[in-house]
């Protein structure tokens, strides 16, 4: 569908390098879907800031933001706590487990583990 080269996945490296960041959402989004959440997106109306995902747990909206990397900056998922006084975020990347209370980064292995967060 979208017209992508037969080398691209049969060489591999190249499929992951181009679609790593789809790859990850749709990983997260599987998981999520089997844990029994229901995942929306965000947008803000000018399109300047976005959250991949966001789910209710315990009542309470966790907005999400997927990282295919390392690379932590989180500014979208700031403005989606102002706009809508959400008190924490989840942001999963393959860094390890970080609380900085606002946000807390789960690993992407991990995002199974996400209803821990509804207590």
């Amino acid at each position: 569908m979208c017209d992508l080269n037969s080398k691209t996945i049969t060489e591999g490296s190249a499929l992951f390098t181009e679609f790593k960041g789809a790859l990850a959402e749709q990983y997260v989004e599987q998981e999520l879907i089997a844990q029994g959440l229901k995942p929306a997106y965000w947008s803000s109306e000018k399109g300047t800031a976005e959250t991949d995902f966001a789910v209710e747990l315990g009542g309470r909206i966790f907005p999400i933001e997927v990282k295919a990397g390392e690379n932590l900056k989180s500014k979208s998922l700031k403005v989606a706590c102002e706009k809508f006084s959400i008190e924490r975020a989840v942001r999963t990347s393959l860094s390890g487990y970080r609380d900085e209370r606002w946000l807390v980064n789960i690993p992407l292995w991990a995002i199974g583990s996400l209803s821990s967060l509804e207590g």
